[in-house]
């Protein structure tokens, strides 16, 4: 793995697919190692919400850029994209395979198209204007305030993305230009293999289901519980993920525990959609299989080929 392009292979995919199984498979028979590329696995103290790789797994293969920051660190994407392109860089001078894995399709598609992120760095201050702003208001309130300033930004930020908002507009105004003008790519100098996992909706979805019913049973409201006890507010960005803000409605407000789980299973339903909108806008030659009918063989023999050249 030596000369100017060396490999990077990236495994992409909705909630619930199985890009941890398949990433481990792989990385296992290649000398390779796993580059974490969810913004939610990042945080430490959350395990069970958010799929997290288990101790066993992360045992099988070293796993990285999960459990980094604690859930009041707001990480920005241009700190993400500089990790994870020096993990990258040490895994090639390790002579490792670098496997980029994840769901997140802005981190993924950062680094695969080289995104150039305004280096402004957090202002402790607006940002507090607008966490405030979101507990006053709600976050359509916010969304539209960045509507009036990034129209650009806004149609690519859904509204419940309340830490990209409120980021867009900390760029804004600190200063004075939308995030989206400030933007550019340079593709990074990397072999990029990538592979998409799908299944048809009326299987994904129920098997997301199945996973939420498996994170209650697991412990889920009481790793909310002590996430809210250790003095982490519900207004975080961190804690906005899929479930954690509805179980902290069931443990703040009095919601049914019901009505949550179901209210989460619909989120990640609509989560899901989400994602499948950013990666057929973001293909860059992506090799979809359908899970169902997946053989790791096939595509072991295939990278094997492709490291080779």
């Amino acid at each position: 793995m030596t000369g100017n392009y060396r490999p990077l292979i990236i495994i992409l995919g909705p909630t619930a697919v199985g890009k941890t199984k398949l990433s481990i498979q792989l990385a296992k028979r290649l000398n390779g190692e796993i580059i974490g590329a969810d913004s939610r696995q990042i945080y430490r103290h959350m395990n069970i919400g958010t799929a997290k790789p288990t101790t066993q797994e992360q045992a099988e293969v070293p796993h990285h850029l999960i459990d980094i920051v604690d859930p009041d660190y707001n990480l920005t994407l241009a700190e993400y994209q500089d990790m994870a392109y020096q993990k990258i860089n040490d895994l090639h001078d390790q002579n490792k395979v670098p496997f980029l894995v994840g769901g997140t399709g802005q981190y993924l598609t950062a680094i695969e198209e080289g995104w150039s992120i305004p280096r402004v760095p957090p202002n402790l201050e607006i940002r507090h204007e607008l966490e405030q702003f979101v507990e006053e208001h709600g976050v359509q309130a916010l969304h539209d305030r960045l509507s009036k300033v990034d129209q650009i930004s806004a149609e690519k930020i859904h509204p419940n993305n309340v830490r990209r908002v409120i980021r867009a507009l900390e760029v804004y105004l600190e200063t004075g230009e939308p995030i989206s003008k400030l933007q550019e790519k340079k593709p990074p100098p990397y072999r990029i293999r990538a592979y998409g996992l799908r299944l048809d909706r009326e299987i994904l979805y129920p098997r997301a289901d199945k996973r939420v019913d498996m994170m209650i049973e697991a412990g889920f409201v009481e790793e909310v519980t002590k996430l809210l006890n250790m003095g982490y507010s519900r207004v975080l960005p961190s804690m906005t993920g899929l479930g954690y803000l509805e179980i902290a409605q069931y443990l703040l407000d009095d919601k049914p525990l019901n009505e949550v789980i179901e209210r989460t299973k619909f989120s990640t339903h609509e989560f899901i959609r989400r994602q499948d909108v950013w990666f057929r806008g973001h293909d860059n030659g992506i090799l979809w299989h359908n899970v169902e009918t997946l053989n790791v063989d096939d595509i072991e023999q295939d990278l094997k080929q492709w490291l080779e050249r």
